[in-house]
């Protein structure tokens, strides 16, 4: 099986919403055309920047389905299915199944410390309800509350549809030990670098794509980045990657939400409004315009280099 179709720069997808604040099929597409045009990869879908943890099983199955119709095939799509609940999970697993995404993917589910056997149970009954589709792990302990470890990750290469873990926990070194113990098993992985910040240091460790909630504000810069590493500039992706970092902070410094800023600078660049965040994210406050402007030129000063 090759894994070619996931090695490369794969945005976490925004949630888009219309001026009441749901689901917006039409800027969904819109955002979908705009991220195929740039030339990613793939898209993941209904993951942390799409605010999976506040939508709907309709709101996700909606975005989805818009996503899928724009996409066409062009691209690889990568569906967030996890719920806090197995029958949720699996409903939305069943429904990406059937509209042909290349894989699905899931956190382990949140607030009850659950034992390992508990989290593979629940990860090895959503991969069953999608049995013909690739299965990707997201390990995200500082927000998940529970950390994929040596042992869990062991029993779930078990799972013959497991073929990726998105890694973004912040040691870079937790790269290294997936693709150690993935070879030592005898199985082929793609890993995923999470943290943005540090996509070159991922990249060289051993990750063999990246999937980040701030290239969708800058595809072009991290598709650059990309290029640099497989051609080996390295001094060249470190000051590309210096460059896109002073974006990112900048676009953290401001009260609202980092999403509800992406989307604003996302509208200065395509001239189409993605909506804001949904409750209780906190959408722009006053002063933050001008945040969104300096992330707004910082992009545009990162895509000059």
């Amino acid at each position: 099986m090759s894994l070619e179709k996931y090695k490369g720069i794969i945005p976490a997808f925004y949630a888009c919403y219309d001026d009441e604040g749901n689901i917006s099929k039409e800027r969904t597409i819109a955002l979908t055309e705009f991220l195929i045009e740039k030339g990613v990869k793939g898209l993941y879908v209904g993951g942390s920047s799409g605010e999976c943890i506040y939508h709907s099983v309709q709101d996700r199955k909606e975005t989805l389905e818009a996503v899928m119709e724009a996409a066409k095939g062009r691209i690889t799509i990568i569906a967030h299915v996890a719920c806090n609940n197995t029958k949720d999970s699996c409903e939305l697993a069943r429904h990406a199944e059937s509209l042909g995404v290349d894989a699905i993917a899931t956190i382990p589910p949140i607030y009850f410390r659950l034992p390992e056997r508990a989290i593979a149970k629940y990860w090895n009954d959503i991969s069953a309800a999608a049995p013909n589709t690739d299965y990707i792990i997201y390990n995200i302990p500082q927000l998940a509350g529970v950390a994929l470890t040596p042992s869990l990750f062991e029993e779930m290469l078990k799972n013959p549809r497991v073929i990726g873990v998105k890694n973004s926990s912040m040691p870079i070194q937790d790269i290294q030990m997936f693709v150690r113990q993935a070879k030592m098993s005898g199985r082929d992985i793609v890993v995923f670098n999470g943290p943005d910040e540090q996509f070159v240091g991922g990249r060289l460790i051993g990750a063999e794509g990246g999937i980040g909630g701030t290239y969708g504000v800058m595809p072009e810069v991290y598709i650059r980045l990309d290029e640099l590493i497989r051609k080996g500039e390295f001094e060249k992706a470190r000051e590309l990657q210096d460059a896109a970092n002073e974006v990112t902070y900048t676009m953290c410094s401001a009260q609202g939400n980092m999403y509800a800023v992406a989307k604003a600078v996302l509208k200065l660049r395509t001239g189409i409004d993605f909506g804001s965040v949904r409750a209780p994210l906190l959408g722009l406050a006053e002063g933050d315009e001008r945040i969104v402007q300096k992330a707004y030129e910082l992009v545009e000063k990162a895509l000059a280099i």
